[in-house]
């Protein structure tokens, strides 16, 4: 079965438009996930090492029952921060490789630009006994005598030995990636950001495009099911309301579609068949599911005044030891 596909200039090649995020999966959940969106037309999933469900994922993916052959599936995941120097980037993958049950993922992510001090593991073991690769004790974990530089060579190693199709960033500023492409020897396919109405990164968007890496949207209905109570709640918000019962279809699909109609794949999470369904704004024959969720040139106007700029995601927050303010 083919899939929905948004070509990707820099390594020529094909990645789902609207995937699903797994970030919050409960692992009891995976199964039944998987295999509601398998046979709803999902073929793109976004995993990773600290979201603590990979092994539950794999199993999912293993026992599926929809059919769907792993070449049509893309699956994506990323490198944690205790694994960026360069002797332990391979050791990394082939735990997530085991983890997910692969021989190889489409997509391999640097999930932050940041590293923290190593974390040992068992290769042997599958899944994670604690959460202590995500834990960086308030910033006293990260370690920056690392490069992002021996990382990436570290990435491009993966790409020769066949265990990884395609490797690309997450959260990365246009100045470091205007570094990072002065000396790749295969560039970042992809740069992963937070992107929705609130948090727009025109600016980011331009220079991606300009340089042939895809932008890839997440949290892009601004994590109504982690965001504190007194945060900004996108869904809820009039003027999209209001767009978006004009053209009967729901915040969410109207939120979506904005970022297709800006050149951004978008990764959205539910467990929720019904969410599920409704998020997937493009079938597998590459048709969109209603005729009226196409935006105007107006309606992205309007879309482009709420912009304010504001992130769910600070991780200068997490790390008050040591703060890294990654997007400033």
């Amino acid at each position: 079965m083919s899939s929905s596909f948004t070509s990707v200039a820099s390594t020529a090649f094909n990645m789902p438009r609207v995937g699903l995020g797994t970030l919050g999966l409960n692992p009891m959940e995976a199964k039944t996930t998987i295999n509601e969106a398998l046979s709803l037309g999902y073929r793109l999933f976004d995993c990773a090492p600290v979201y603590f469900n990979e092994k539950e994922i794999g199993d999912a993916f293993h026992e599926a029952t929809t059919g769907v052959p792993r070449s049509d599936v893309f699956i994506t995941s990323k490198l944690a921060g205790p694994f960026h120097r360069p002797e332990h980037v391979e050791p990394a993958l082939r735990k997530t490789l085991n983890d997910l049950r692969l021989g190889y993922v489409d997509l391999y992510l640097i999930h932050w630009p940041v590293a923290f001090n190593y974390v040992d593991f068992d290769p042997s073991i599958r899944g994670w006994d604690n959460e202590d690769i995500d834990d960086s004790e308030g910033g006293k974990n990260i370690d920056p005598t690392v490069s992002l530089r021996a990382t990436w060579q570290a990435m491009e190693s993966l790409v020769d030995k066949k265990l990884v199709k395609h490797i690309g960033v997450a959260n990365f500023p246009v100045m470091l990636l205007h570094d990072l492409l002065s000396y790749s020897r295969i560039p970042p396919a992809v740069n992963q950001v937070e992107i929705h109405p609130y948090n727009q990164q025109s600016k980011l968007l331009g220079y991606c495009k300009s340089r042939n890496i895809t932008v890839q949207a997440y949290s892009p209905l601004g994590t109504p099911g982690f965001k504190e109570s007194e945060e900004p709640h996108i869904l809820s918000d009039p003027v999209l309301i209001e767009m978006a019962k004009s053209k009967g279809i729901t915040v969410s699909q109207l939120c979506l579609q904005w970022s297709l109609q800006r050149g951004c794949s978008v990764i959205a999470k539910s467990s929720n068949i019904r969410h599920l369904e409704e998020n997937l704004l493009v079938n597998y024959k590459n048709e969109f599911v209603t005729g009226a969720v196409q935006l105007s040139s107006d309606e992205m106007v309007k879309i482009a005044a709420l912009d304010r700029g504001y992130r769910f995601f600070r991780p200068e927050e997490w790390w008050p030891e040591n703060p890294v303010p990654v997007f400033h």
